[in-house]
């Protein structure tokens, strides 16, 4: 199986590669690679025990592939799946399925790292592909995000870097585990750097301006996987210890909170998903040991969720609500957004019973607050008008794809079966009616203007100070 592993991971790279070569066979060899990952996840799954291979012995730099990577590593593959069906029929060059293989194997990589130097390297290469997907149309706007996003992410690798150095002086060793022991300010650079990647907190601010304004599928692929390659190291991070882990959990509320706060008010469609983006990582954070389940219904929900809106007729709210949208693409828009509402039959409530389930006391109720804020905010689109005879204008891959997603969010139903007690039922639909009712007698009726203050580029390196403060007393608190 270790010799598997190291094919895996090579195969993505070597397929891109190889569109170079062959550029007229580029989406399928794209698919080939795609296909790969979703087979390996699947045996990672029915593996009794982990999968450990040591690189580097002495360093600490080694890989680990366990039923928590296979979550996400499936949510890539599935994901990455859609995104390419979606673009099956588009104008496209071999240079996006290029980008789309190498961000794809390198997010893969990033699953299965358990040391932070090889985390380093696979985050710097999707941050690279990421930054030519963002950048493809080559339109002025698309460089300016592009750009942006570059340097934030490479302004937070640095910050990682540097914590890594630390702890490696401290241990001589890279693995997570030695985070344990080291200074406090490797604690925090470390952390700061993944936060920032991972859009969590405020840090997370530089989120919605590249989601939104990314080319639909990219915006899909960012928000559905990529920016969950940085959250699975923290998930990691979290059973180093309990203070480590208080440290994740508190960050997690926070981000949740922050996120459906901002989610509950926006009227542009593409930024209200960006935000809830930020959320729903939150949630992911709040319950470590459960994270993976709850990582992979998101990933399939936004993915659906930014295709979709991609083709509605405008990305304005309210604009939305004089322009009714076409019944075919509303129900499937309605069932995305009942499952991250945590909805039954949908695998959005198993993920949110499973992690309401590891949720320690002093969490309870600010994530009840934040799952209603949820109901809240995807109210907007399961009250839109809708009629089957208004105009519908989607890519020829678009009803495969969400068929792909949508289906995803049935059959990952099963996985907590659990969660079908009657009190569990009772209080989802509860807080469902909580939401919508908000939603009809006071959100639809207010609009309140979010300022965008804080996305300035230069307000986020303000902020980054600020959060690293924050991380270095929390350390040596």
């Amino acid at each position: 199986m270790n010799n598997i592993t190291i094919v895996w991971i090579a195969i993505p790279f070597l397929l891109g590669f190889s569109i170079f070569l062959a550029p007229k066979i580029n989406r399928h060899l794209t698919l080939w690679g795609v296909l790969a990952s979703a087979a390996y996840s699947i045996q990672l799954f029915l593996e009794p025990s982990p999968l450990k291979l040591n690189l580097l012995d002495n360093f600490g730099v080694k890989l680990v592939a366990d039923q928590l990577s296979a979550y996400f590593i499936l949510t890539n593959a599935i994901v990455t799946a859609a995104v390419i069906i979606y673009c099956w029929s588009s104008d496209k060059t071999y240079f996006f399925y290029a980008q789309i293989l190498i961000i794809h194997g390198s997010l893969n990589a990033a699953f299965i790292c358990a040391d932070f130097i090889s985390l380093y390297v696979a985050l710097e290469v999707s941050g690279i592909a990421a930054f030519l997907l963002i950048s493809y149309p080559r339109s002025d706007r698309s460089i300016w995000v592009g750009l942006r996003y570059l340097l934030i992410s490479n302004t937070a690798m640095l910050f990682y870097l540097v914590g890594a150095v630390l702890v490696y002086e401290k241990h001589h060793a890279f693995n997570f585990a030695g985070l344990k022991d080291s200074p406090p300010e490797a604690l925090a650079l470390i952390f700061l750097g993944l936060l920032i990647k991972a859009g969590i907190f405020v840090s997370g601010l530089w989120l919605p301006l590249t989601h939104s304004e990314s080319e639909t599928p990219v915006s899909a692929l960012l928000s559905g996987v990529v920016v969950k390659a940085s959250v699975l190291p923290l998930l990691r991070c979290a059973v180093v210890s309990e203070e480590i882990e208080a440290i994740v959990r508190i960050f997690g509320v926070g981000t949740a909170l922050m996120g459906v706060s901002y989610a509950v008010f926006e009227k542009d469609t593409k930024r209200m998903l960006a935000f809830h983006t930020i959320s729903q990582l939150g949630f992911i954070l709040a319950a470590p040991a459960v994270g993976g389940f709850y990582a992979m219904t998101h990933g399939l929900v936004k993915s659906s969720l930014f295709l979709m809106a991609g083709s509605l007729p405008s990305r304005s709210f309210k604009e939305l609500k004089y322009k009714p949208i076409n019944t075919k693409i509303w129900i499937p828009l309605v069932i995305a957004s009942l499952s991250i509402s945590g909805f039954p039959l949908l695998a959005g409530f198993g993920a949110k019973a499973l992690t309401t389930k590891d949720l320690l006391p002093w969490q309870v109720i600010c994530m009840n607050i934040a799952a209603v804020g949820t109901a809240i905010s995807f109210a907007k689109f399961i009250f839109l008008p809708h009629t089957k005879d208004a105009e519908i204008n989607t890519k020829p891959g678009f009803w495969i794809a969400i068929t792909l997603l949508i289906s995803g969010l049935f059959v990952g139903n099963i996985v907590y079966l659990e969660a079908y007690s009657l009190d569990k039922i009772i209080k989802a639909l509860i807080t469902i009616a909580i939401g919508w009712s908000i939603y009809h007698l006071i959100i639809k009726k207010v609009s309140v203007y979010i300022p965008r203050l804080f996305e300035q580029i230069e307000h986020l390196i303000g902020v980054m100070s600020l959060t690293l403060v924050l991380l270095f007393w929390m350390a040596l608190a």
